[in-house]
């Protein structure tokens, strides 16, 4: 049996075509093995991939380097601040374009903000 811990908390079991069913809740011999042994989806697919801690520090940290409030930030890039929010608490990870972007801002801040603040023509 492959389980696998979403990032809401939930256990789901991977059936053999791939798609996921729901554990239920009171699963907890399961729970404590899947959690033991939990194998992240993006290494499952081979791909590296960085724990939600480090995606929380560095989500903070470009934040902060561009001294901006959670508010500030999530306007001038355009999400939510529920999305900035999750992201330096380590509830959820940006992913590719999200991910790509804090990139850019953290590398070229003044060039990823110029060119985010022009209106599509």
């Amino acid at each position: 049996m492959r389980v696998r811990l979403k990032a809401d908390g939930r256990l789901v079991e991977i059936l053999a075509d791939g798609s996921e069913q729901a554990l239920p809740p009171n699963a907890d011999s399961l729970r404590r093995m899947a959690t033991a042994s939990i194998v992240p989806a993006g290494v499952a697919a081979g791909r590296a991939m960085t724990p939600p801690t480090t995606d929380a520090g560095y989500a903070r940290r470009v934040r902060s380097q561009t001294r901006l409030t959670q508010a500030e930030f999530a306007t001038r890039i355009g999400v939510p601040i529920e999305t900035v929010r999750n992201w330096e608490q380590g509830k959820r990870s940006p992913r590719g374009p999200a991910r790509a972007l804090l990139k850019l801002l953290d590398e070229a801040p003044d060039v990823a903000f110029s060119v985010l603040a022009k209106k599509p023509a």
